[in-house]
């Protein structure tokens, strides 16, 4: 029998695997670009937002990300990783049947916006120029696009094996 107290055991240790697997693909498998870098950890974070209730997956989100950032020389980043990475979960839901779902497909495009806009912001403000901060743009975009790709070929792979079912 399954009580309140194992499930919620259940729900913070797989955070803790899924935060794991977002440090592990944003911090030793990334692409050093303009001030920072770029990487498919996005990915990961989105396909936890799917699987994981709202909570979990701002954790999973802000502390994957905020450890790849700290642990990687980047700490500089990790404010605005936090902040971002935790807003752009809440644009997925874990209630749709499907990861690859009409709804969590939208999700792509707000969530790609919040990402180069808040790094963008962020950026302008560390090294004092909006207009030097558009040169990190094209890193920003391409790592929103290859973690959308990524996203939805682990998300179609999931949905086979009916991963959503299994959590409850």
């Amino acid at each position: 029998m399954v009580t309140m107290k194992n499930k919620k055991l259940k729900m913070m240790c797989m955070s803790g695997l899924w935060a794991a697997v977002v440090f592990v693909f944003t911090a030793y498998l990334h692409i050093p670009s303009h001030v920072g870098y770029t990487h498919v950890g996005d990915g990961f974070i989105y396909l936890a937002a799917c699987i994981m209730p709202l909570p979990y997956a701002v954790f999973i989100g802000a502390c994957g990300g905020l450890l790849a950032d700290v642990l990687s020389g980047f700490a500089v980043w990790a404010p605005a990783t936090v902040i971002i990475k935790a807003a752009t979960v809440l644009f997925f839901s874990c209630k749709t049947r499907k990861i690859t779902g009409t709804r969590n497909l939208i999700a792509l495009v707000p969530a790609a916006l919040v990402c180069t806009g808040g790094y963008y912001l962020y950026d302008a403000l560390i090294i004092g120029s909006f207009t030097s901060a558009l040169a990190g743009i094209p890193g920003y975009v391409t790592q929103s696009v290859m973690s959308s790709v990524l996203f939805v070929l682990c998300g179609a792979m999931l949905d086979k094996t009916n991963i959503k079912n299994s959590l409850k």
